[in-house]
């Protein structure tokens, strides 16, 4: 797909910033067959017509820092979108925290702001689901968390959208709806419901904003149609 759109990122730096963000979404261990259609589709039509997922190796950090530059807007940008995709399936695991951390210490960015998405996202995002519905203390985020989070709330609120393929990425990446709702069955009997747990994730409207941002920018800017994301 292409777009008569400029884009301010070379051919180069576009696909390393995408085998970033495939690095993190890979970084749970948690790549089940839905997700490999998805992974699949989106280098097919993002990076190129002949890739194919077992051709796709992870980057390192620093082959990334080298692409995108230490310290650049690319290279804050790119950040932004990585937090992003590691909490868009309600999930912040170790592992995606290790690689943010590197991260930001290969492209100069500054690891304060992790810091405290590591410590408030904690709890409400790593516990499995089902010890989740087995305790009450799953509430909505204290205003101390919240506050707590604000600078990288509004670090993420920065993010600039610049490039139809990354649009297009994040389109795909980000859910249109909350992913955790649904009715667990026995027998043919519902036995539980489990709730959305959107709001649970304090970033959850910044994950929302910035794919409607993505939408968006896609419509109006490129000219795209936006029907299959939504």
């Amino acid at each position: 797909m292409t777009s008569a759109v400029q884009s301010p990122y070379s051919s180069e730096q576009i696909a390393a910033w995408l085998r970033g963000l495939l690095t993190i979404a890979w970084a749970d261990g948690d790549f089940d067959d839905q997700e490999q259609e998805l992974i699949a589709s989106i280098t097919k039509d993002e990076l190129a017509p002949e890739a194919n997922l077992e051709s796709l190796d992870v980057i390192e950090p620093e082959e990334l820092a080298t692409v995108l530059g230490r310290g650049t807007p690319a290279a804050e940008n790119f950040l932004r979108t990585a937090v992003m995709v590691a909490i868009a399936d309600g999930t912040y695991s170790k592992s995606e925290d290790y690689l943010l951390h590197e991260l930001c210490k290969a492209l100069g960015e500054p690891e304060n702001l992790l810091e405290a998405l590591r410590h408030t996202l904690e709890f409400h995002l790593t516990e499995p689901i089902e010890q989740q519905l087995e305790t009450p203390l799953v509430i909505a985020p204290t205003k101390r968390q919240l506050d707590a989070l604000q600078p990288v709330r509004d670090w993420l609120d920065g993010l600039d959208i610049q490039d139809p393929r990354v649009a297009r990425f994040l389109c795909k990446m980000i859910p249109s709806q909350c992913p955790f709702e649904r009715d667990v069955k026995l027998f043919g009997r519902k036995v539980v419901h489990i709730p959305p747990l959107c709001k649970l994730n304090p970033l959850y409207d910044q994950l929302v904003g910035l794919r409607f941002r993505a939408l968006s920018y896609l419509a109006d800017e490129c000219g795209e149609d936006v029907s299959e994301y939504i």
